[in-house]
C-alpha cells in the first residue's frame, strides 16, 4: 500500500535511469499501432522504498515499460509528504508527460500541481475520486478484492484454530477492502472463524508489523493474514501459517506462505500510456483495471503447498475465478474497517 509518512531513516534518492528518445508528441501514431514510436517520459514519485510491496508493483510495471521502449522512465522513492509537491513540480519542469506516484496524503498539493501543469498527465494513487476540474489527473488503486477473497477460501481450509491474525497498515479503504474480501472467502469454507484485526499505523514497520503477529499467535491464531511486512517472519518463527498479499513470498517463506493476493499495474499503467501517446487522456478512475477480469490481479501459485491443500478446496477456488472472470460472480467491495470477531 502506500505511506503517509518518510520516518524510514532512509535518505530519499533520486535514481535516474539513462535518458533515451526525446518525449513523443502527444496524437503522433500510425494507423493500427496504439503508440507513438519515441517513448515518453514517465517519472514516479514513491514515498516508501521500492521494495514494499505495494510500490513494488508500480516500479515493477514502469520498468517493463521501459524495457519495451514504450517509455523513458525515472523515479524518487522515500519522499516526505512535505516534499512531494516540489519533487512533481521539478519532474514537470524537466518536461515529463506521465507522472505517476501516490498522494493518499496530499491530495489538495498534488491537484493543485496538475491544474499548474495541463499539458502532463497524472496518474496518481488516491482514495479520492477524479474531478473534472482537474481533467488531467486520473486516480487509481489495487481493487484486487477478488484475489484477496479466493486467498481467504484457501485459508479457510488452512487454519485448524478457526483463530485468524490480520494485521494491517492503516484502516483506510484501500486496506480494508482487501481485508474484508478476505474475511468473506474465509467465512465460506469456515463460518465460524474467529478474526484478530489490527492495524500498526505505519506502511512500512516489519518489527511492529512481527511484534503484533507475535500478540495474535499469542492469541490463539494459527493462521496470518500478512497485509505488511514483517507478519510472516513471525509466522515462520512461531510455525504458523500466513497469507500473503500484493507480492508472492513464497520463496522467501517455503513452509509459511500458502497462497497469495497479487497486484498487477501493468493494465493500468499501460493504459495510461497509450491515452498519453494517442493524446486522449483525460480525468478517469483507473481503478476498474486492478480488477481479476481486466488482468490486474490473480491468485498466486500454491507453488509449496499445492499438495497441502485439499483437492475440493482448489476446484472451488477454480470455480470462483472462473466465475469472476467471467462476471457471473462479483466479489463485494466492502471500505468499512473490519473489526476483530
Amino acid at each position: 500500500m502506500h505511506s503517509n509518512s518518510n520516518s524510514f531513516g532512509i535518505s530519499r534518492r533520486i535514481l535516474i535511469k539513462a535518458a533515451g528518445a526525446s518525449a513523443a508528441v502527444a496524437a503522433v501514431g500510425l494507423p493500427g499501432r496504439p503508440f507513438a514510436a519515441d517513448p515518453i517520459k514517465v517519472a514516479a514519485i514513491y514515498t516508501v522504498p521500492v521494495e514494499q510491496q505495494w510500490v513494488s508493483r508500480i516500479h515493477k510495471a514502469a520498468n517493463a515499460a521501459k524495457d519495451r521502449g514504450d517509455i523513458e522512465y525515472v523515479y524518487s522513492e522515500n519522499t516526505a509528504n512535505n516534499d512531494y509537491e516540489r519533487v512533481m513540480r521539478e519532474y514537470c519542469e524537466a518536461g515529463h508527460k506521465l507522472i505517476v506516484g501516490e498522494v493518499f496524503g496530499v491530495e489538495d498539493a498534488a491537484r493543485a500541481v496538475a491544474k499548474d501543469y495541463p499539458g502532463v498527465a497524472f496518474l496518481m494513487g488516491s482514495s479520492f475520486k477524479p474531478d473534472a476540474a482537474v481533467p488531467n489527473f486520473s486516480v487509481f488503486d489495487n481493487y484486487i478484492q477478488d484475489a484477496s477473497y479466493l486467498s481467504g477460501i484457501v485459508a479457510g481450509a488452512m487454519t485448524k484454530s478457526k483463530n485468524i491474525g490480520m494485521v494491517g497498515g492503516y484502516p483506510i479503504p484501500e486496506v480494508n477492502r482487501l481485508m474484508n474480501a478476505f474475511m468473506a472467502g474465509v467465512k465460506e469454507v469456515a463460518p465460524d472463524t474467529r478474526f484478530q484485526v489490527a492495524f500498526i499505523g505505519s506502511w512500512f514497520d516489519p518489527p511492529k508489523a512481527k511484534e503484533t503477529a507475535f500478540a495474535q499467535i499469542d492469541g490463539g491464531a494459527d493462521l496470518l493474514y500478512a497485509e505488511r511486512f514483517g507478519v510472516s517472519d513471525a509466522a515462520k518463527e512461531r510455525k504458523v501459517l500466513a497469507i500473503g498479499n500484493v507480492i508472492d513470498t513464497q520463496a522467501d517463506y517455503p513452509e509459511t506462505v500458502v497462497a497469495s493476493a497479487l497486484w498487477h499495474f501493468e493494465p493500468t499503467l499501460d493504459k495510461a500510456i497509450a491515452e498519453v501517446k494517442a493524446g486522449s487522456f483525460k480525468a478517469d478512475d483507473y481503478g476498474v483495471y486492478s480488477f481479476m477480469k481486466n488482468g490486474g490481479s490473480s491468485l498466486a501459485p500454491l507453488g509449496t503447498f499445492d499438495g497441502k491443500v485439499p483437492d475440493d478446496v482448489k476446484a472451488r477456488v477454480a470455480e470462483k475465478e472462473k466465475a469472476i472472470k467471467a462476471g457471473s460472480f462479483t466479489v463485494e467491495i466492502n471500505d468499512a474497517e473490519p473489526k476483530s470477531s
